[in-house]
């Protein structure tokens, strides 16, 4: 057999090794956010149509949170939302942001999935994103009682990656 023949097979097996592992690698969370250790930031927001609507104070309420950014076209935001009703279930507070995404959608998203949301909002243009230093959907935000970012975790929540990073950025919040 030629040398060259075997070539292609072998650079194939390599790019699916190294595809399978960035797939299976909790690394969602190796994006850096300037934003843990500081306040969070400006909420250039709308109000979602027939849902409580929230503000940066109410971030600064005493309590932990979450703030989720999610859209109905993002396809790992499916595979998160099992978790955040789960959390909703254990009365973890959590405050959506609809980004880049049109109400209609998400309310369909919401009625099909369920709502863990205690107030929503819409981040039609994306400012908020941005200001937050969204890297893309889902991201979730841990807060702490004064309003202080946490923890970001890019990516979606999954029972492993709720365990081992969400639920003990919570636990330091309420510290």
């Amino acid at each position: 057999m030629k040398p060259m023949m075997i070539l292609p097979p072998l650079i194939f097996v390599a790019l699916a090794a190294l595809f399978l592992f960035g797939l299976n690698r909790e690394g969602g969370d190796a994006l850096q956010s300037t934003r843990e250790g500081g306040p969070v930031p400006a909420l250039t927001v709308t109000d979602f149509p027939g849902a409580e609507s929230f503000a940066v104070e109410t971030l600064k309420d005493g309590e932990v949170k979450l703030v989720n950014f999610f859209a109905s076209w993002c396809a790992p935001c499916r595979v998160e939302h099992p978790q955040l009703i789960k959390l909703k279930a254990e009365g973890v507070p959590i405050y959506g942001v609809n980004y880049k995404d049109t109400p209609a959608k998400a309310l369909g998203f919401l009625d099909e999935l369920g709502d863990p949301y205690r107030a929503l909002v819409q981040d039609a243009k994306g400012r908020t994103g941005l200001d937050w230093g969204l890297y893309g959907v889902p991201e979730t935000f841990v807060i702490d009682g004064d309003g202080i970012v946490v923890k970001r975790f890019a990516g979606p929540i999954t029972v492993q990656i709720l365990d081992n990073i969400i639920r003990p950025a919570m636990a330091e919040a309420a510290q």
